[in-house]
This record gives structure tokens, C-alpha cells and sequence, in this order.
């Protein structure tokens, strides 16, 4: 015992020193790697030879960042560690980079299963734990890893009818034996377009309308799922489904306005290409692909069509075709086709369209001739479940969708046009009841109308199930003002509606395309709601394999010939600049830019070569397009702005665009270029559209009578609000004129009633060129303002959407002009755009947010709170204000680990501010840069600060 204490007594300080030296270690190797994500997804499947790696950093130390990181990569969970790392071991790498880290180890081949994981230094140089472990799986890199061969059913001699040929669905099926000791399985599936596949009764994954869209004369996707639980020992059943889709499916308005082509603009009819790769644990491998001894019929999907809709008859359903031992003997062999030479086969770099949440009626009411209008509370993109309907066999469901109501009750359609927009479901007679959810269409819809009940329904009747492309979320907006925060809602809403594989117009008339002019307005709003890289990094190769033979970028992406009339436009072909700019920004990507560099000199020198020498685009620029001068700002309200004006002021920023893009892939030359000719398209412009006191002007003469203009042109003038906004918020002035054009901008708001007037192209600019200018309570009386026309009209005339004409829909007056009125259209929400980027203050100053500005805007009425999360590819960032105690202004703002935010507060002075309660002082974290124009200016490091400005 004697000994015992003697043994504890010298030890003691030992252990004690030693517990003191790992807690001092612990906080300063505080510095834990998280959401581990390979080309912007989590252990996804690629064929991405060199795939960039990123991760953030969480830390409960103020101040933290990385100073150098290590990865290590193995092919097996046994090899990874830093002695036994068979693919990649990175080494201690200085720099603070979290993202955009390309992997530089072993080539990759075919089908190899990586598995990485990352530690970080921190600012003390102590290492911080390794991350957990994550994963990517290469795909197919080589034309002759397919066995598989495109097989098909041409069914195109049935369903043709007076007005549309809608063929049914073709379903394939083979049986094969698979061995025990099965170690993985793995299936690689495309279409020419759609598919679902199915595996022993049990469907492949969760996506819908897969493979995707694309210009299939020049690529198609393949998905990649891991089977290895869905197959067995013994007889195996492989099946698949095929529809139209986008390949031969009707598409855009091309019937309403009578194109020569309506439906197949790609294909006649879908085609399926897939294989079953089977590796052994005996090391042994099999593959069971599409060709000769598969067999095919159609069956109870009878139409099938994105804008038409789906009619199943459910009495003639193969029961459990999909599992081994079904009689398939009347069953036709499927035809074997040849595999288009020039076709890529790419593995799916998007995010994938899957069923989001899933939405109940909020209430049901019958019409006069025996139908039933149930109401879903919400509009949005999807489809609708029938639940457990009885009838008799051969009774007929048929649901029909619309997004508003007429006065009497009776359901909206004509917005749709011709998109009918129908789904059908024909009872087999199962006395329990019988469920049906589409599979290869869905609608834009609130109201969905439904005949052939034989009994009142009850609300559980039916269940919306909400479609949509599954771009992780990324921020969220809140704030005292209940209008404001349904019209945040809306805003999110329209977007989970419209970006449904490529980034649509709208979900529900005959149209449903990739317009290039509201994506490029949306996509800087878009980025703060969810992580849009994956999407649209897909959409922007969708976009350059669409460039045009004159190098012009095109007015939708994909872009079927849906009418030989439409080619491209000012405002709208320069998503293809912007866009990628806007990746750039948002997230470090440079390959985006090395990737398509080509076809963005290209759009330039097609530019330049357009202005003639003159440096702008002078009136009647653009009068061999259609519409003459091209679409302009689109369902602006009142004097329109000048095409070639707005086109000029496009020019320009594209090329200082360019100039920052070339910087950031080290094109000094180019840089300088395009930094020169947005300097000389800036002076050219001054010259021209101004008057030489900052007032813009045009010749209005020179556009003759209008004939052949967007809503002719209703006196084109360039003192307009649309005009002033983007000359200020792309910077075509000088400072002097600058201020001249603010106030321009106020007077003409004041002018109008304090009410907006812009239209597509000048919605996003108006309230950031008024914060600019020194006018954020202009912007807040806009945003504020509750009549027409104005965000919040649409907000309490009961919208749950942004509508596409700012007069949609008034109480008093009913619809305008139903014929083109949709009510899930994005472009008005760019406001999005400056309720983030002002109100809550957010803004980048460098790429992928590594360092970036917090500098709110506070309102003088009508709001007291604003918070705003934002999770940015470095982390998540919060700016919130509240001033509803009356007595001081609290601001929340955290910064991610391994950034710097330059953060301006609002303060009478710095002895005003606090922080945690306690005065103000510089620190390893905390820099005071100064008070000026009546903000405290600091540089903040990470953490997670508490703010009170007294006696505001």
C-alpha cells in the first residue's frame, strides 16, 4: 500500500502535465474535416479521370483555418492510412485550400472504388484528426467496357389520334442464372429516352426520368446503382420500362404553333442500352447486358408523355413481370440497333430528379357535373397518387391539373395551351382498392380535378408528390414580416419547380424549356437557396453542345427545333458567360471555365464582330432576329427600353466577365484584352446612349413604327428604369454619372407611383442599383409594396409562386392574357438575389466565398428582423439584424472556419458596439478597420459573433 502511494505521489504531476499537454493539443488541433464530396456529390459514381475534392472544416476555435492538408486514397478501407495508402497519399500540402482539390495520385481505370479521407493543420501548425472516410466509384472511361448493345421496340403505329400520337411504353425483360458468392453487383443504364429498371420485382433506385436531357445526337448519360442486394442465387429477372421522354416525346410549343416537327425531334422511339456487371468473391466476373435474347411487349402504360400526361390501364398489367419464372413466350424478341458512332456515353454528372416531400389536399369540393376540385395548398412540379380507388373493372380515373381556379369554381387550363396535360388510370376491379402513381410524366399544378369517383372523396384520396431536381439546400431567409417571408417561400418553390433536370420556364404549359435569359437573371439568386453545381455544371455542357453555327449561344438549352424562328438574344445568349461566371464565383470552379473557354471566345469575337468597329450596338442592331431587337426586358411595364441599348450594356459585361475568367485561368494576355475592350465599350457607351450628364438617352426614331418588336415598342426610350438599373449594377458609368443615373432611377420610381416597371432583364438590377446609389429604402419601399405591380401583389392575391406577368392575376379583373400566364416562373424572384446579397448583407469577394462582405442593409419600417443562413462551399455563414427590442440594433453573424469576412455594422460610433457583452478590441481574430459613411468596418476570422449597437 506504502508503495502504492509512493508510486502515486511521484506520478501524479506526471499525468497531471500530461492531461494538460493533450488538452492544449486537443484545442489547438481543433480542426475536424466534414462533408467529404467528389465533383460536388457525396461517393458518387464518375468517369472523371482527375475528380476535384472538397470538404469543410468545423472548429470551436475563433480565428482557425487550415494551413495545410493531407489526402489520402486507397482501394479498399484496410489500405487507408498513411504506410499503406495504395493510390494517393498527398503528403503535408501547404495552403489553406478546402476545395477544388484535384486528385493526383494512381491513374483510375474502369469500375475502381476509391476511398479517401483528409486531415487539416491549423493556424498553430498542430495536425487535427483525420475525417471520416468517404468514397467515388469510377464509371465506364473506355468505349469498350460495353458489352451492352441499344435494343428497342418500335411501337410508333399505335395511339396516333386526331390531335396527338402517343404510342405506349415498351417493357424488356430477360432471365438470367447467377452463381453463389456473389461480392458485387453492378448496373450501368442509359436510354434513348427514359427508363425505370427493375430487378427481381424490385425497382433500381429512387430517380425519375432518367437517363436525362441532353442533345442525344451528341452525348447521353448512363446511371451506375449498386445491385449486389437486389440480386440472388439462382434464376434472376432483369426488366425495364421505356417512354418518349425527351428524345421522341412532344416538346416546347412546337404543336401550338405548328412546327413542321412536334414530337420525335431526336428519335422515333426509345431505345434501352444497359449491363449487369457480376464480380465473384472467387474473383471470377459476368456480365449479363441488353442485345439478342431479351424480349419485349407493351402493356397498361398505353400513353406516356411529359406534356400530355399518362393513361394506365391496370387491366393489363403483367403481374410480376419483372421476376424470374414469368411466362414471357408471347412476348416479341427486342430489335437490336446499331450504336450511333458519334454519340458519347457519359456517366451523369447532375444532381438527379427524385420525388422531394410529399403534399396532402388541403380541401375537395365537387363541381356541378359530378367532378371533384381538390385544392393542394401549394403549386409545384410533380405528380399525383391515386390511393386506394375501388371500382369496377374498366371504370376510368382521370385527373386533370391547373394552377388556378376561374370565379365560378371551374379549373384553369387554358394557360396551358396545348399540353394536355391529362393523367388517366383504368380500374382492374381489385376489391381492396388499387394504387397508381405515374411514372414517365408530371404537371405544374395546385388544383387537380378529378372524374369518375363512384362516391364523395375524401382527402386522402389523392397525395401530390413533389418532383424536382435534388440540388442540396444551401441557405434559408427569415424575418418578421410575414409577406416577406411567403414571398421567400414562393421564391424557393418556384425554383424546386423549375429545376427539373435543366433550369424550365415552367412546369406546365406546352413549353418547359431551358430558357438561357431567365436562368442567366436567376442563377446568382439560385445559388443561395441550394448548391446548384452539379446542376449546373450539367446544364452549361447543355448550353455549349446547343451554340449556334454563328457561334451565338441559343434562346434554350437543350435546344430542339421546336420553331425555326427562334435563335438567340441579347440578354439570353449571355448565359453562356454568365453562368459559368457565376460557378466561378460561387464556388472556385475553374474547369468550368478551361472546359468551355473555346466557345466563350467564340460568343465574344461574335460580339465584337456584331458591333461593327463601333465598339456598342447602335438601333436596329438586331433586326434580323426574331422578335426584332430579340425579347428585350421581357414583360417590363409601360416605355420599353431599347434592345440594342440593353445589348450594349451585355456586351460589356461579358467582357469585363471574361477579363476576370481569364485572370483566374492564368490567359494574362486574353485578361488584358478583354479588361481593354470593356474599358472601350464603357466609353462608347457614354457617348452614345447618354447625353453626357449621366441621363440615358436613345434615337427612338430610328426603330420606325415597331412592327415586328416585342409588344411593338410602345415608344422605346432610354430613360428607364431597367435602363438605369443595369447600367449602374453592371457598371457602364463612371462614378459622377453613376450618381446622375441614381437619381434618375429614384425619380422615375417616384414617377411611377414609387412602383417598379422592369420587366426580365431589369427586375435583378433594380434593387441592387438603388442600394448602390444610396437608395435602400427605395428598395425596401419596392419590395414592400403590395400593389401592382410589385412582389408582394402576387403574395396576398395568393400566390405560393412567383408568377411570370407581374398582373398574372388581379381579384378585380380576373387573368391576363391566359394564354401565355404561367404561375411558377422564376425570373421576377431574382430578388432573391438582393435579399441575401443587401438585406442580409452576403456577398462573395472571392471565389467559393473564402473571403466575402457582410454588410445589411436595415430597413427603416416594415422590418425589425432578418436572418440569413448561407452554406457556402467553405462552410456555413449566418448574418442576422434584429432591432424589434426599439432600444439597439443585435447582429448574429458567423463566419466559416477558414475564411475572413469584411463585415460593415451600422453604429454611430465604435464605443456604441459590443461584442459578447464586452467593448470592442482587436484580437488574432477581430481587425477594426475604421468608421466610415456611418458603418464600423472590421475583419473578422471564424467564429461565431454577437453584436449590440446601443442608442441607434
Amino acid at each position: 500500500m506504502n508503495n502504492r502511494r509512493i508510486f502515486l505521489h511521484l506520478i501524479a504531476p506526471v499525468l497531471v502535465m500530461s492531461m494538460l499537454f493533450m488538452a492544449s493539443c486537443s484545442n489547438h488541433a481543433d480542426l475536424r474535416p466534414v462533408n467529404l464530396r467528389t465533383e460536388y456529390k457525396h461517393d458518387p459514381v464518375i468517369d472523371i479521370r482527375q475528380p476535384r475534392l472538397s470538404w469543410e472544416l468545423l472548429s470551436g476555435v475563433r480565428g482557425q483555418a487550415q494551413t495545410a492538408w493531407q489526402v489520402l486514397v486507397a482501394s479498399s478501407p484496410a489500405l487507408l492510412s498513411e504506410e499503406k495508402a495504395d493510390m494517393w497519399n498527398s503528403g503535408k500540402v501547404y495552403g489553406n485550400e478546402t476545395n477544388q482539390i484535384l486528385y493526383t495520385g494512381a491513374p483510375l481505370s474502369s469500375r475502381d472504388i476509391c476511398y479517401w479521407k483528409i486531415r487539416g493543420w491549423d493556424k498553430d501548425g498542430e495536425a487535427g484528426p483525420w475525417s471520416k472516410a468517404a468514397t467515388w466509384e469510377m464509371g465506364l472511361l473506355e468505349t469498350s467496357d460495353w458489352q451492352a448493345r441499344w435494343i428497342g421496340n418500335d411501337l410508333t403505329a399505335y395511339g396516333k389520334g386526331d390531335i396527338y400520337h402517343l404510342p405506349p411504353a415498351p417493357f424488356f425483360r430477360k432471365e438470367a442464372e447467377i452463381r453463389p458468392g456473389v461480392k458485387k453487383a453492378r448496373l450501368y443504364v442509359t436510354a434513348l429516352g427514359i427508363y425505370e429498371f427493375e430487378i427481381n420485382g424490385q425497382r433500381v433506385g429512387n430517380d425519375y426520368f432518367a437517363p436525362g436531357w441532353t442533345d442525344y445526337d451528341k452525348r447521353v448519360y448512363y446511371q451506375a446503382y449498386d445491385v449486389t442486394n437486389l440480386v440472388r442465387r439462382g434464376t434472376n429477372a432483369f426488366g425495364a420500362i421505356l417512354a418518349d421522354g425527351w428524345y421522341a416525346g412532344y416538346l416546347g410549343y412546337a404543336l401550338l404553333v405548328r412546327n413542321p416537327v412536334v414530337r420525335g425531334f431526336y428519335g422515333d422511339f426509345p431505345k434501352l442500352k444497359a449491363q449487369i456487371e457480376i464480380e465473384y468473391k472467387n474473383g471470377e466476373k459476368e456480365v449479363i447486358f441488353t442485345g439478342q435474347g431479351w424480349k419485349t411487349n407493351h402493356g397498361p402504360i398505353i400513353e406516356a408523355d411529359f406534356l400530355n400526361g399518362e393513361t394506365y390501364d391496370a387491366s393489363l398489367e403483367f403481374d410480376n413481370w419483372s421476376r424470374a419464372g414469368f411466362d414471357d413466350a408471347l412476348w416479341d424478341h427486342a430489335t437490336v440497333y446499331p450504336a450511333g458512332a458519334d454519340r458519347l456515353i457519359e456517366c451523369y454528372p447532375g444532381d438527379p430528379v427524385q420525388a422531394h416531400s410529399e403534399i396532402s389536399p388541403v380541401t375537395v369540393k365537387p363541381t356541378e357535373d359530378g367532378k371533384y376540385i381538390f385544392n393542394m395548398g401549394q403549386n409545384f412540379a410533380g405528380v399525383v397518387r391515386l390511393n386506394n380507388v375501388k371500382g369496377s373493372r374498366g371504370d376510368t380515373i382521370i385527373m386533370r391539373f391547373g394552377e388556378m381556379l376561374h370565379p365560378d369554381g371551374s379549373l384553369m387550363t387554358e394557360n396551358l395551351r396545348m399540353a394536355r396535360a391529362t393523367n388517366t388510370y383504368i380500374i382492374k376491379g381489385d376489391p381492396s382498392g388499387e394504387t397508381w402513381t405515374p411514372r414517365f410524366t408530371f404537371q405544374g399544378f395546385q388544383y387537380v380535378e378529378v372524374s369518375g369517383f363512384r362516391s364523395p372523396p375524401d382527402l386522402d384520396a389523392i397525395t401530390g408528390i413533389v418532383l424536382t431536381t435534388m440540388t442540396p439546400e444551401a441557405g434559408f431567409l427569415e424575418t418578421d414580416n410575414e409577406l416577406v417571408n411567403q414571398l421567400y417561400s414562393n421564391i424557393v418553390w418556384t425554383q424546386r419547380s423549375n429545376f427539373l433536370e435543366v433550369p424550365t420556364d415552367c412546369p406546365q404549359r406546352d413549353e418547359r424549356l431551358g430558357w438561357t435569359g431567365d436562368a442567366q437573371v436567376f442563377v446568382q439568386s439560385a445559388t443561395y437557396n441550394t448548391d446548384i453545381a452539379a446542376f449546373f455544371s450539367k446544364w452549361v455542357v447543355d448550353l455549349n453542345d446547343a451554340q449556334r453555327p454563328d457561334n451565338t449561344y441559343p434562346i434554350y438549352a437543350p435546344a430542339p427545333p421546336v420553331r425555326a424562328t427562334d435563335t438567340y438574344s441579347p440578354g439570353w445568349s449571355e448565359a453562356g458567360i454568365i453562368v459559368p461566371y457565376t460557378l466561378f464565383m460561387t464556388y472556385g470552379d475553374t474547369r468550368i471555365i478551361e472546359r468551355f473557354w473555346p466557345n466563350m471566345l467564340a460568343y465574344l469575337r461574335f460580339m465584337e464582330d456584331k458591333s461593327g468597329g463601333n465598339l456598342i450596338y447602335k438601333e436596329g442592331s438586331f433586326e434580323d432576329i426574331s422578335p426584332r431587337g430579340g425579347f428585350g426586358d421581357w414583360l417590363s411595364v409601360g416605355k420599353k427600353t431599347p434592345p440594342d441599348l440593353l445589348a450594349s450594356i451585355y456586351f460589356a459585361y461579358c467582357a469585363s466577365l471574361m477579363h476576370e475568367m481569364a485572370q483566374a485561368i492564368g490567359e494574362e494576355s486574353e485578361a488584358a484584352r478583354f479588361e481593354k475592350l470593356a474599358a472601350g465599350i464603357r466609353q462608347a457607351f457614354q457617348l452614345h446612349y447618354t447625353d453626357g450628364e449621366g441621363r440615358l438617352i436613345t434615337n427612338a426614331a430610328a426603330y420606325g413604327d415597331g412592327a415586328g418588336y416585342v409588344d411593338g415598342h410602345m415608344g422605346f426610350d432610354g430613360h428607364t428604369q431597367t435602363a438605369y438599373a443595369n447600367a449602374i449594377f453592371k457598371n457602364m458609368l463612371d462614378e459622377y454619372k453613376k450618381e446622375i443615373a441614381g437619381r434618375h432611377l429614384a425619380d422615375l420610381i417616384r414617377a411611377n407611383d414609387n412602383k417598379l416597371s422592369t420587366g426580365f432583364l431589369g427586375v435583378r438590377p433594380l434593387l441592387p442599383a438603388l442600394s448602390e446609389t444610396g437608395r435602400s429604402d427605395l428598395a425596401y419601399m419596392l419590395l414592400l409594396n403590395e400593389e401592382y405591380p410589385s412582389w408582394l401583389f402576387e403574395v396576398v392575391n395568393g400566390a405560393t409562386t412567383i408568377w411570370e406577368r407581374w398582373d398574372s392575376y388581379i381579384k378585380e379583373t380576373g387573368f391576363k392574357n391566359a394564354g401565355m400566364n404561367s404561375f411558377n416562373h422564376y425570373a421576377f424572384g431574382s430578388v432573391n438575389e438582393w435579399m441575401f446579397g443587401n438585406m442580409a448583407g452576403i456577398k462573395t469577394d472571392l471565389p467559393g466565398y473564402r473571403r466575402f462582405t457582410i454588410n445589411p442593409e436595415i430597413a427603416e419600417e416594415g422590418i425589425n428582423f432578418v436572418k440569413a443562413n448561407y452554406r457556402s462551399i467553405n462552410g456555413e455563414i449566418v448574418s442576422s439584424w434584429d432591432k424589434r427590442s426599439g432600444q439597439d440594433i443585435r447582429f448574429q453573424i458567423v463566419v466559416p472556419v477558414n475564411t475572413t469576412a469584411r463585415v460593415a455594422i451600422p453604429a454611430k460610433n465604435q464605443d456604441s458596439v459590443t461584442e459578447a457583452g464586452n467593448p470592442l478590441s482587436e484580437s488574432g481574430y477581430m481587425k477594426i478597420l475604421g468608421y466610415t459613411d456611418g458603418r464600423l468596418n472590421l475583419e473578422l476570422g471564424s467564429g461565431n459573433y454577437h453584436f449590440i449597437v446601443r442608442n441607434q
